[in-house]
């Protein structure tokens, strides 16, 4: 009974999925089908009209064998031209439609060329046909259309709007990002909760400075591990003069590491200084860039591990404005240290008082002039009488 439920919806569907393609109906082709591969999900379309033409409609096409998942299943979008059947489905390997995570690692080229594993995760699967056909034999052709996106683990990236193309009854391959889930914030206190304010006249030096650098709406199965943080002069990192505050597993003294490569979050800090060559301005002004990597859970420990990772030339950045992730504000830190500042809030301090104090001893002596003029006054009128 079951079946011919299914059958009588599978007919009635096809029905309007004919009337939609009266003018398209073709055999399928290579480039039916476009994939998108998002930071927090991946989106297919399907061209319906070569599916109608091979005997089937959108309710037939079956993302992963997920017949019973609700979420899993894919509309139908008339609006689009030519129409397609859309499947939407997160990144997250309990959710994820019975797509396959394979994670993989290969030694770094192209921006990549100064680390020595670059890992990559590679998501996939395949919409198959579903023939309703009972009989002993069909004249429907099997339809299926892979799918896959490979999303690199390592991030020359800035906070920009990630454009992803999209672009293939075979197989579709596309590159994805999972940077618009990245971000830098600065904050004042060690629980990182109050962000950090920078006065108009700068932060005083060895100010302690408090970042983080988070992921929202990851899959679990990933950290956040920082690979390189500096600060440089100009936000454009290229040609500039830059500090590194760590690279890999080396770091400045000053800088001291809270969390990284354990959760969603990476944290640090370091005391607020400034560039020597700014010491004729009256502020130093640079910005934060940083290096992050999202590490499998399982694999984090291997790359904290300073013996298995090339570290990068610290002589050459090798990063232009597109390709790093940045404070979205610059830090200003004041020229004149915390002593001088103190001397020179004490000596205006001693120049109100003696103020304050003379204003109150002219006051004082006109109201003795005044008392004594009025007693005078008084006197002779006494007198007087």
């Amino acid at each position: 009974m079951k079946l011919l439920s299914f059958l009588f919806l599978a007919s009635m569907v096809a029905r309007s999925s004919q009337l939609t393609c009266l003018s398209d109906l073709r055999r399928p082709e290579p480039t039916d089908i476009s994939v998108e591969c998002g930071t927090s999900s991946m989106s297919l379309a399907i061209q319906i009209c070569p599916v109608v033409y091979t005997g089937y409609n959108e309710s037939l096409l079956i993302l992963n064998h997920m017949f019973d998942k609700p979420e899993c299943k894919g509309t139908l979008d008339e609006s689009a031209s030519p129409p397609v059947v859309r499947f939407t489905f997160p990144l997250n390997m309990t959710n994820a439609c019975g797509s396959t995570f394979l994670t993989t690692s290969a030694a770094g080229t192209g921006i990549f060329a100064d680390f020595s594993n670059i890992q990559t995760v590679n998501i996939s699967g395949v919409v198959r046909s579903h023939d309703p056909t009972t009989g002993v034999v069909t004249y429907n052709a099997e339809l299926k259309y892979y799918y896959s996106c490979a999303y690199p683990l390592e991030y020359l990236i800035n906070n920009t709007q990630v454009d992803v193309s999209a672009s293939s009854i075979a197989v579709r391959d596309n590159n994805g990002s999972f940077i618009s889930t990245l971000s830098m914030e600065l904050f004042s206190d060690d629980q990182y909760t109050n962000p950090l304010v920078i006065p108009s006249l700068g932060l005083e030096l060895r100010t302690d400075v408090y970042v983080q650098v988070q992921a929202a709406n990851l899959t679990d199965q990933y950290h956040v591990l920082l690979d390189r943080c500096y600060a440089s002069i100009s936000p454009h990192p290229t040609n500039s003069t830059f500090f590194n505050l760590f690279v890999s597993c080396s770091r400045d003294q000053m800088t001291t590491m809270k969390e990284n490569g354990d959760s969603h979050n990476a944290r640090f800090s370091f005391p607020a200084f400034r560039f020597v060559e700014q010491q004729n301005e009256t502020v130093s002004t640079y910005y934060l860039h940083c290096i992050t990597r999202l590490c499998e859970i399982s694999t984090c420990n291997d790359f904290k591990q300073c013996n298995n990772r090339r570290k990068r030339d610290v002589s050459s950045t090798g990063i232009s404005e597109a390709t790093t992730l940045s404070s979205a504000i610059p830090i200003v830190t004041r020229n004149g240290n915390s002593l001088t500042s103190k001397e020179q809030a004490d000596s205006s301090s001693d120049s109100e008082s003696r103020m304050g104090l003379g204003i109150a001893v002219g006051i004082l002596t006109l109201a003795v002039i005044v008392i004594g003029a009025a007693a005078v006054v008084l006197y002779k009128r006494t007198t007087h009488f």
